[in-house]
């Protein structure tokens, strides 16, 4: 089935009764009930399919599970409470029988970053960082480091640089990496990283999956070889998503196909209107011909689909002007996430790498007059007159 499909109907229909709902039922039971104890032995063994508990799985639960995994091509999923458990989960599971040495994209989301210095650093894990883009200059430090995982974003928040997700599953494999793709910004619309060899896909379900701005959760999608190990991590440590929470992303993922080809048609044109205007010095969006990653981007993306999310420079600008510039937006919302149906707009520098220097963040291409939009579904027209109204002052 082709992934307009798919979106709408993996998952749902399972058969509890006589009567089959139409969508997946919320189920909110902490524990299950068995005719026999001898079943509830078997259920907890793993010897035959049920539920026992929702801190290892639920109905509502398994079904999002299962349509992702659809979604994403791979062996089974994982729901997590949050994009960055799904980001903590991943890692442990690729390192757990692997050696604790990670190599890191320096270009990735601050709280990544975040977590691999604050979180595993002092844990012991080693981090040795790398131009993602430079594959020759990954494969020196795969080969000096010796990694247990490597860890990267399809596409990179938020300067939209484009990983070569094939040729680092290449190199991840050659050396016995596991090779771990944030894949948030290009969703499986655009990019399924797991078919081109990686072993795990990460979400944050509260961007452009979900949708909606209303669930705060994240996935995780993996092989067969590493799904026992991810699920026993589960079982142990409860990351699990509520029910609530997978009812509200199974919803939204319905729709998911329609919103981004929108979002994305709507983010060619932003993005070409807005390298046409005097006032902007810089646009970085992976759809325009001047991207540095064009070649590949051809190669790897659908045709005419280039992702949703543009970041662009204001020319001579610094903190105060780009604040006055957000300011003056009146439909694009000054908000503190992505991909919604929404038009958004957030300032890096004081958000989503907030906690890195100033010299860190220039020399990730972030610098103090940066602003990158989340393109919404609304009329493109409205976003472009919005935009252009604010940057006339």
């Amino acid at each position: 089935m082709r992934i307009e499909t798919t979106a709408v109907h993996a998952g749902d229909r399972r058969k509890p009764s006589a009567a089959i709902p139409v969508t997946t039922p919320i189920v909110p039971a902490a524990s299950y009930i068995y005719e026999d104890i001898e079943t509830v032995d078997k259920v907890f063994g793993d010897e035959m399919e049920g539920f026992a508990y929702a801190r290892y799985d639920s109905p509502t639960n398994h079904a999002l599970e299962e349509l992702v995994t659809a979604l994403e091509g791979g062996a089974g999923s994982l729901a997590t409470a949050s994009g960055m458990v799904a980001v903590q989960f991943a890692i442990q599971a690729a390192l757990t029988d692997r050696r604790k040495s990670i190599v890191a994209a320096t270009a990735m989301y601050g709280a990544t970053v975040k977590m691999l210095m604050n979180v595993f650093e002092p844990m012991g894990v080693e981090v040795t960082w790398v131009d993602i883009f430079d594959l020759a200059a990954v494969e020196a430090a795969i080969a000096d480091a010796r990694p247990g995982c490597v860890i990267a974003e399809t596409v990179s928040n938020p300067t939209l640089r484009v990983a070569d997700v094939e040729a680092l599953a290449r190199l991840c494999r050659s050396a016995g990496a596991v090779f771990i793709v944030d894949n948030t910004f290009a969703t499986p619309l655009l990019v399924r990283p797991l078919e081109t060899g990686a072993d795990f896909s990460v979400h944050s379900l509260t961007k452009f999956l979900s949708g909606h701005g209303d669930v705060m959760g994240g996935i995780i999608t993996t092989t067969a070889d590493h799904l026992p190990t991810l699920r026993a991590l589960s079982r142990t440590c409860g990351p699990t998503l509520g029910a609530f929470e997978c009812y509200l992303s199974m919803r939204g993922i319905k729709t998911f196909p329609l919103r981004m080809e929108r979002q994305c048609a709507n983010a060619v044109r932003v993005a070409a209107w807005l390298v046409q205007q005097p006032g902007i010095a810089k646009v970085n969006f992976p759809g325009l011909p001047g991207h540095p990653d064009a070649v590949l981007v051809a190669r790897l993306f659908p045709a005419g689909l280039f992702g949703a999310m543009v970041s662009f420079e204001l020319r001579g600008a610094g903190r105060e002007q780009v604040f006055a510039f957000m300011n003056r937006l009146r439909l694009v919302v000054k908000a503190t996430s992505l991909g919604d149906v929404h038009s958004m707009v957030l300032y890096p520098a004081m958000a989503s790498h907030r906690d890195l220097s100033p010299k860190q963040r220039q020399r990730l291409g972030i610098g103090d007059n940066l602003v990158r939009l989340s393109v919404g579904i609304e009329a493109v027209e409205d976003v472009i007159a919005d935009l252009e109204q604010a940057l006339a002052g």
